[in-house]
C-alpha cells in the first residue's frame, strides 16, 4: 500500500504540525466501530506506528463526533506499559487521524478465532497486566466500559495493552454513571437493572475482565449473552445460570473468577487493592509485572501479522476512497476545483467546520520535548538561586 507515497523524505520543521504527510502508508491492518487502522511508518524517525482514521462526513452523519473527541481527550491524557497510547492527533479535510502505539501480537479475538486456549499461567499474567492498567484508569477516574478480548492488544512479546477508549467514562470522585454502555456479553449485572435504577461504577470493568479470563481459558464465554440477548433475558440469565467450571482448571483460578464474578458489584474485587489480597496472587511481585520483567508464556507468532488478511483485500478493492490515494486525490479534487472543500448541503458543511474547529491537534513527542525544557530550566533556576545563595553566606561570614 506503500508503493503510491513518494520515498523522498524532507528534513521537518521542529515548529511544522505533524500531519498526513508525514507518514509512508504500509498496509490496513483492523476495523473498527469508529473507523479504520493501518500500519504507517513516520518519515523522519522510521518509527512504526498504528494510524487510525476516521471519516469525518461519516461521523457526522452518524452522530459519532461527540466519541470520538472523548476518546481524543481521554488519551492525550494517558500514558502506561499496558494501554495503545496516542503519539498524535492531526485532520485534514476528510479524515481524523489517530497515530497511536503498533502492537503486532494482535488482539486476543484474533488468538481465539485461530482456536488458541490459553493456559492458566498465561491468563494470570493477562489478568495482572490488566489489572495494571484498571488501577492506572482509575486513578485518573476513568471507567474504560468495553473490556473484551477484542480490546487486548499484544506486543511481541506477549504483554498486554488496552485499547479503544471509545465509550470510556470520566467519574467525579464519589458518583457513580447513570448511562449504558459496552459489549452485551461482557456488561456487568449492574448495567441491565430497570431504568431509573441503572448505577455502577469501576467495578463494571473488573467483571468484564472476569468474563474475558474465562473466555480465553475455555475458548467460550461463562454466560449464554450476545448482543441480540434482550436485556429482560440477560436479567434472567444473571439470576438463573450458574458458571460452570472444568473439573481440570485448579481450585486458585477458579476461586479468583467466582469473586471476578460476583454479581453483587460491592462484593466484587474492584481495585487492585483487593486482588492483590488474593491467594492466588499473593506471590505475584507487581513491580516486575509493571515492568514487564515477567516473561509470558504465550508469545505471538514473529515474521506475520497477527491480524484478519481481509482489511488489506478490502481496503484495496471495496474502500472507494482508500488511504494510500489520498494524497493524489486531494490534489486532483484542488486542481479540478480550485478550493478542497466539496458543495455540501448546508447542516452538514456546518457541522464540518464545527469538527475542524473544534478538533484536538496532539504531539506527544513535542509535549515530551517541552516538559524536558520546563524541567531543564528549573534544574537551570535552581542551581542559580543556590549559587546565589552561597554567595550570600560567603558574605556574610
Amino acid at each position: 500500500m506503500g508503493a503510491n507515497n513518494s520515498t523522498k523524505h524532507t528534513v521537518r520543521d521542529e515548529n511544522e504540525e505533524v500531519n498526513f504527510n508525514h507518514f509512508e502508508i504500509l498496509r490496513a491492518i483492523g476495523k473498527g466501530s469508529f473507523g479504520k487502522v493501518c500500519i504507517v511508518q513516520k518519515n523522519d524517525t522510521k518509527k512504526m506506528y498504528a494510524m487510525k482514521y476516521m471519516n469525518k462526513q461519516k461521523c457526522v452523519e452518524r452522530n459519532e463526533v461527540r466519541n470520538v473527541f472523548k476518546e481524543l481527550q481521554i488519551m492525550q491524557g494517558l500514558e502506561h506499559p499496558f494501554l495503545v497510547n496516542l503519539w498524535y492527533s492531526f485532520q485534514d479535510e476528510e479524515d481524523m487521524f489517530m497515530v497511536v502505539d503498533l502492537l503486532l501480537g494482535g488482539d486476543l479475538r484474533y488468538h481465539l478465532q485461530q482456536n488458541m486456549r490459553f493456559t492458566e499461567v498465561s491468563v494470570k499474567l493477562f489478568i495482572c497486566e490488566v489489572a495494571l492498567a484498571l488501577d492506572y484508569l482509575q486513578s485518573r477516574n476513568i471507567i474504560h466500559r468495553d473490556i473484551k478480548p477484542d480490546n487486548i492488544l499484544l506486543d511481541e512479546q506477549g504483554h498486554v495493552h488496552l485499547t479503544d477508549f471509545n465509550i470510556a467514562a470520566v467519574v467525579n470522585k464519589g458518583t457513580k454513571i447513570t448511562t449504558v454502555a459496552g459489549t452485551k456479553p461482557y456488561m456487568a449485572p449492574e448495567m441491565f437493572y430497570p431504568r431509573g435504577q441503572i448505577c455502577y461504577s469501576f467495578a463494571v470493568d473488573w467483571w468484564s475482565l472476569g468474563v474475558t479470563a474465562y473466555e480465553l481459558l475455555r475458548g467460550r464465554r461463562p454466560f449464554h449473552i450476545h448482543s441480540s440477548t434482550t436485556a429482560p433475558d440477560i436479567v434472567h440469565v444473571f439470576h438463573t445460570a450458574t458458571v460452570t467450571f472444568p473439573p481440570a482448571w485448579s481450585e486458585e483460578i477458579i476461586s479468583l473468577l467466582n469473586i471476578l464474578l460476583e454479581r453483587k458489584p460491592e462484593e466484587r474485587i474492584s481495585s487492585l487493592e483487593v486482588l492483590k489480597e488474593i491467594p492466588y496472587l499473593s506471590e505475584v511481585n507487581w513491580d516486575a509485572v509493571l515492568e514487564k520483567k515477567v516473561l509470558p508464556e504465550f508469545t505471538p507468532t514473529k515474521g506475520r501479522l497477527n491480524c484478519d488478511p481481509t482489511f488489506e483485500l478490502e481496503e484495496m478493492i471495496l474502500e472507494s476512497k482508500p488511504l494510500h490515494k489520498k494524497k493524489k486525490r486531494l490534489a486532483k479534487r484542488v486542481k479540478d476545483t480550485g478550493k478542497s472543500p466539496s458543495v455540501l448541503n448546508g447542516n452538514l458543511q456546518k457541522h464540518l467546520e464545527l469538527v475542524e474547529r473544534d478538533f484536538m491537534v496532539f504531539n506527544r513527542e513535542k509535549s515530551k520535548q517541552d516538559v524536558n525544557k520546563n524541567e531543564e530550566q528549573v534544574t537551570l533556576e535552581q542551581t542559580k538561586e543556590e549559587d546565589e545563595d552561597g554567595k550570600n553566606n560567603n558574605l556574610q561570614t
